[in-house]
């Protein structure tokens, strides 16, 4: 037994002490809550600590912090009842020596703790885990992005006026960060990337500052997870979970859902899945059309890369200053590695800061000939994990007000499909990569480019931004093409809407590539 442990905790290591079956109880323990793992189930169970950005610190409070667990994580289970991991906040009675677990709502005023009561999982499923052992797939991540997609279209919208979400907190929050790292880093290296850092965020978030309060106008500022990273994330009968969202400090979880997205893609990143990042950060802007989102989002990705840098300084600061209590005594391992970590962090904020230059790349070809199939394969082996795809069968729809998957409805030449909406669907994909480029985003255009004069544009713009481009053009037979597009139809599901009359229409538009645009041509993925 630990003697650092209070009594009630040591008390509910003995598994008679609950109502189910139980072989052996453990206890995790963070710098909020005991977690004790019983059997199938988990009670958590926490702290009466009061800390700069939580408060535990009398009874009541953690009652109304039990409550709040519940009802945040809920809010991401599915109808699928194995996806049900949050039970009910629990009443302890009796003594701290001789507790007994009371039921929901029951209290009346004789509670001595109160617990948040989960089904335990299998920790193998978190994600974290899956990518060490190389199982995390894109199908993986393009279901939670679809999940984050719908839950933040449904969630609660924070007020323009109300407390949260505004560009001075997102810069405040931000700055935190960088005076803890200042106050841990000594050497001239660390302090040189912190100093670039900081220079680097006082000049985004002035820049930001107007989108980021037309975002809070717009209602893109929702009641989110608030810790999104990869470890509370976890696989529950084939879906991706969210779970352990913030409940303990509403400015925290009250947030641009751009910097909810934010944290697993950066988490992706140091992870050194960049393929997998992509994937994740297409299909949600696909699933949310959140346009302006990728102007922010890496302001919020440094900011979350700098908080795990900022806890892994204390934590080292931490583990240094036991050692050091006796003489002589060196750094332990685990207090280098928290160094070394700290110091990783740091540098992955600045690669997200300053990113690798740019490039465009556009797809060519007839409907069916797997533009969409190939631009996946090249997203997910771009090493970056800084390359976004715009598909023309998504934005064209977009810009008539409708969703993705949602059909149009509209003939051979008519609707969606006329030559303005051709036209205009062309305009806007030209206005949205000038802007990525500027932004530091590559891109890739998922489009037929049939014409010449298409293309032309696209490469002239790359030619202006000085970025290099480069063109995707799978090929197939027409029978090939007629059966693909045929299957496609028959599924549904996609956002494209081409059929065999528009293949043919296709084939009398179509333009080959030239010698000088054939050299451009990237291998085209298998």
């Amino acid at each position: 037994m630990d003697a650092r442990r209070p009594p009630l905790i040591t008390a509910l290591l003995d598994p008679a002490r609950y109502p189910h079956p139980v072989a052996q109880v453990s206890c995790i323990e963070t710098h909020g809550a005991w977690v004790l793992l019983a059997g199938d189930h988990a009670y958590k169970i926490k702290k009466p600590v009061r800390l700069p950005f939580m408060d535990f610190s009398t009874l009541a409070l953690r009652r109304a912090a039990c409550l709040a667990e519940i009802r945040v994580n809920r809010r991401f289970e599915s109808a699928n009842p194995a996806t049900h991991l949050y039970l009910a906040a629990l009443p302890l009675v009796g003594t701290p020596e001789a507790p007994r677990w009371g039921q929901p709502g029951t209290d009346d005023g004789e509670a001595i703790e109160f617990a948040v009561h989960m089904r335990r999982f299998d920790e193998a499923g978190r994600l974290d885990h899956v990518g060490q052992r190389g199982a995390l797939t894109p199908a993986h991540l393009h279901a939670l992005a679809r999940r984050m997609a719908d839950f933040q279209a449904h969630a609660a919208v924070a007020p323009a006026d109300g407390p949260w979400g505004h560009p001075a907190d997102n810069l405040a929050l931000a700055r935190d960060n960088l005076t803890t790292l200042h106050s841990h880093f000594t050497h001239a290296p660390d302090l040189a990337r912190l100093g670039a850092l900081a220079r680097w965020t006082e000049t985004c978030a002035a820049r930001l500052a107007p989108l980021m309060q037309q975002r809070l106008h717009d209602g893109r500022v929702r009641e989110g997870h608030g810790d999104l990273h990869l470890a509370n994330l976890t696989l529950l009968d084939g879906e991706v979970v969210p779970f352990d969202a913030i409940e303990f400090n509403d400015a925290l979880r009250w947030i641009d859902v751009a910097s909810d997205m934010a944290f697993p893609w950066m988490d992706l990143l140091d992870h050194g899945q960049p393929g997998l990042a992509n994937g994740l950060l297409c299909e949600w802007l696909d699933a949310s059309g959140d346009a302006s989102a990728l102007a922010v989002l890496p302001f919020y990705a440094t900011y979350r890369a700098l908080v795990r840098a900022k806890v892994a300084a204390i934590r080292w600061q931490q583990l240094a200053q036991g050692a050091n209590a006796a003489p002589a005594t060196p750094p332990s391992a685990e207090a280098r590695g928290a160094h070394l970590q700290a110091q990783a962090y740091v540098e992955l904020a600045l690669r997200i800061a300053q990113p690798p230059a740019p490039q465009l790349v556009i797809t060519h070809g007839l409907s069916g000939s797997g533009k969409t199939h190939a631009s996946s394969r090249w997203l997910q082996a771009e090493p970056t994990g800084r390359a976004v795809r715009l598909r023309s069968d998504v934005e064209r729809k977009r810009l008539h007000g409708l969703a993705a998957h949602e059909a149009s409805g509209s003939g051979l030449g008519t609707g969606l499909y006329s030559p303005q909406s051709h036209t205009d669907t062309y305009q806007h994909l030209l206005a949205r990569t000038r802007a990525l480029l500027q932004d530091g985003w590559t891109v890739l255009v998922d489009a037929a480019f049939l014409r010449r004069a298409e293309r032309t544009a696209f490469a002239e713009i790359a030619r202006a931004q000085g970025c290099p481009f480069h063109i995707l053009a799978p090929e197939a037979p027409l029978a090939v093409l007629r059966e693909r597009i045929r299957q496609r139809q028959a599924r549904g599901g996609d956002a494209s809407e081409a059929t065999l009359a528009v293949l043919e229409q296709q084939i009398g538009w179509l333009e080959p590539l030239d010698a000088t645009e054939r050299a451009w041509c990237l291998p085209t993925p298998g």
